[in-house]
């Protein structure tokens, strides 16, 4: 006899309808097969399977069982299959009625005594079932809330296999999972820290400030101990809240990662990721056999810190260019190709030398020129033209760290964030692909970031004198519009142009001398 359950997949961070048929057959011998291109996870459901079925009191044929995974032609990996193989084989028996099964999605990874397991993906997979005019999904409690979050579906949460059988036989009912989705988004938007705790460096605050407000990328050079970690844990505080639907497709692919709180269905909140210097170019662009996110994609919608940046492998370094230049990252393999969304602020972090103390006063440094110039080489032209701001942080004072006056709260500087957000969307509506200054290219520098002539005139004796390079200039004018979009000044200013020039440090002469 054969019977057919609905079940689902995820393919990048989307996800698609498997279709698992269970055949048993006398005519053969004993045995239980599963075809459809399974992986490891899923050629070992078998065994799962069969316990499970037994030890929740039901009796597994002694037929020869052909599970097959259709469409066929897609590699299929993951536990979530075990439970929609298990209803099919009950259903193919009598034990379980098969009337809704046609308008049911199944998911759920089987322990050996029946119970159910939490899987991965569940969000995406509630999102396509929407899509594909499915009824309702039963998958294990723990993702309940996960799947509840999206409109247009029924939910329901089990416990175990038996429950899931009761279920569909019509011996117990289930009320489906609701899930108020601005309520949960309003009660998780919250951060455990804030700016308030960043005690002195009020210049590079301020620097912080304008890289969330026009999204630039930033750098931060100072010696250990200075406080760049601390601003950067921070920046997300600072920037707008999620969208509704930023926070769906940020909590898709934490989904799909398994990477998702224990009973949270919903992130709220920027992601704030900060790899070691020793990840490979697959952990942090995504990758392996079947691939998956990485941490450009894990950022997505937040932030990305590179603590130590010259300590990065130069080649994984170099692999952040796509991300940082298209706001995706597509990984190619030759059965197929996934793009994943990374659009993300990169902050990162160094030393201004290999001992860390060039800068500070109070310690004196052992390197010489020639390893200072080596070791700022390791950071290449081309990604260096994707970080608009530099900033310089000093080691901080005893007297500032001892200050009882706490700074400024993050929520008031959010506010100067979000209403120069609100500028630069309305300056750039109608324009694809282009929500902040920072995304402005050669045309919308040369439209909006038009400078009178002693602004000009002043940037052009900052080039020459100061040894700025040529990329440094496209750069000064995007920063340069956000410090008066900041300002709610329509005109850039020289004072404007002055401050973004300060925000180049690493383009001077005496940094590659």
């Amino acid at each position: 006899m054969v019977s057919k359950v609905l079940s689902s997949a995820v393919l990048g961070i989307n996800a698609y309808i498997v279709e698992v048929e269970a055949n048993l057959s006398g005519a053969q011998l004993p045995k239980f097969i599963t075809v459809g291109l399974p992986e490891g996870a899923v050629k070992e459901s078998k065994e799962r399977v069969t316990a499970a079925i037994r030890n929740s009191d039901f009796i597994l044929p002694h037929k020869h069982i052909t599970i097959n995974l259709a469409p066929a032609d897609i590699r299929k990996e993951g536990s979530a299959f075990d439970l929609p193989i298990a209803v099919g084989i009950l259903a193919a028996t009598g034990a379980v009625k098969g009337n809704f099964l046609n308008n049911l999605l199944l998911l759920g990874e089987l322990a050996l005594d029946g119970s159910l397991r939490p899987i991965k993906g569940a969000l995406p997979i509630a999102i396509n079932a929407v899509k594909e005019r499915i009824k309702g999904i039963i998958l294990p409690n723990e993702n309940a809330q996960e799947a509840g979050i999206v409109d247009g579906i029924k939910v329901a949460g089990v416990d175990s296999l038996a429950e899931v059988a009761a279920l569909l036989n019509g011996k117990m009912t289930m009320d489906p999972v609701k899930v108020d989705r601005q309520k949960l988004f309003n009660e998780q938007k919250k951060y455990d820290l804030d700016f308030a705790d960043v005690k002195g460096q009020e210049h590079v605050k301020r620097a912080v400030e304008v890289a969330a407000a026009g999204g630039h990328n930033v750098i931060m050079i100072g010696p250990p101990g200075s406080g760049k970690t601390m601003l950067a844990k921070r920046l997300p505080t600072i920037l707008p809240d999620l969208a509704l639907e930023e926070a769906l497709q940020t909590t898709k692919i934490h989904s799909v990662s398994g990477l998702l709180p224990d009973g949270q269905g919903l992130i709220a909140t920027r992601p704030y990721r900060s790899p070691h210097h020793t990840i490979s170019d697959a952990g942090l662009i995504g990758g392996g056999t079947v691939p998956k996110p990485g941490e450009v994609s894990l950022a997505h919608n937040g932030v990305l810190f590179l603590d130590e940046l010259p300590e990065f492998k130069k080649n994984v370094l170099e692999v952040m260019r796509q991300p940082l230049e298209d706001g995706s990252v597509t990984i190619a393999r030759a059965t197929m190709s996934l793009t994943y969304p990374s659009n993300f602020m990169l902050v990162a972090a160094m030393n201004p030398c290999p001992c860390g103390y060039a800068t500070d006063p109070k310690n004196e440094c052992t390197c010489n020129p020639q390893l200072i110039q080596k070791y700022m080489s390791r950071i290449s032209g081309p990604l260096m033209d994707r970080i608009d701001i530099h900033i310089e942080v000093p080691a901080i004072s005893f007297d500032e760290l001892s200050e009882k006056e706490s700074g400024e709260a993050s929520k008031f500087v959010q506010k100067r964030v979000q209403s120069t957000r609100n500028v630069q969307l309305k300056r750039f509506e109608g324009r694809e692909s282009i929500f902040s200054n920072a995304q402005m290219e050669s045309k919308d520098i040369a439209d909006d970031c038009k400078l009178g002539k002693e602004a000009s005139d002043l940037l052009k004796t900052a080039m020459e004198k100061l040894g700025l390079s040529a990329r440094a200039y496209d750069r000064i004018l995007k920063v340069s519009r956000t410090i008066a979009d900041l300002e709610s000044s329509e005109k850039i200013s020289p004072q404007h142009v002055s401050e973004a020039i300060q925000y180049r440090s690493l383009d001077r002469k005496l940094w590659l001398s």
